[in-house]
């Protein structure tokens, strides 16, 4: 098997799915980056059996899907009803009480291919950004290690009756999402604040033309 496994730069769980992978005696090719990187020539040139999208930060053109003999498929840190970005974002603001993690065949339209496999977890009271990335790229490990063990042995992928619920969410959404405004109550500000407010990133208003941002204790 020749394998093109793409994946997060400096991340503890694209590692150690990396060296999962590696113990099947497959030729892997892996490539990492970060957000704004160009795809690597490697990954441009290569040709082989499966591609896969592990926290990848590219989306992976139609030109080289095709070349994948047996199929391309990502790993998605989100279930079937958040495709796109932000998803741990507006599972917050949505006071979702469940989440998860997706693996699914890729098309050249980012989360639309079929659904191989979901896992789920609880979401809790007290969740926050940092909690629920932390637990869903946890999941998303065990998830990969569940599809892939699968198609080692029985060379064959699961097959889930699950779909994509919705459109994926665009960059416009999630942006939106950071903005606050003098007319919203205090639920949708503090909606807006568990959802959005991690490290550098936090919710803004906007007055006479300059944005504030908003500094929580």
């Amino acid at each position: 098997m020749k394998v093109l496994f793409l994946s997060k730069k400096n991340d503890v769980h694209s590692e150690k799915a990396l060296k999962h992978l590696n113990q099947f005696g497959w030729e892997v090719t892996s490539c990492v980056g970060v957000w704004g990187d160009k795809l690597p020539t490697d990954a441009q040139t290569w040709e082989g059996d499966l591609i896969i999208s592990y926290l990848s930060r590219w989306v992976v053109p139609e030109s080289l899907l095709v070349k994948a003999k047996v199929g391309a498929i990502n790993f998605h840190p989100a279930p079937p009803e958040y495709p796109g970005i932000g998803c741990i974002n507006f599972a917050l603001y949505n006071n979702e009480g469940t989440f998860g993690a997706t693996c699914h065949h890729m098309l050249s339209k980012v989360d639309t291919g079929k659904i191989i496999k979901v896992k789920r977890f609880p979401v809790y009271e007290k969740d926050n950004i940092q909690s629920l990335l932390e637990r869903t790229y946890d999941y998303q490990l065990s998830l990969f290690y569940d599809v892939m063990d699968q198609f080692y042995s029985e060379h064959s992928f699961p097959v889930s009756t699950e779909v994509w619920s919705r459109e994926a969410y665009t960059r416009k959404e999630f942006n939106e999402l950071f903005e606050i405004t003098k007319e919203m109550d205090e639920v949708e500000f503090n909606k807006r604040v568990r959802a959005i407010s991690f490290g550098g990133y936090q919710p803004w208003i906007e007055i006479h033309g300059k944005k504030f941002y908003y500094k929580p204790e």
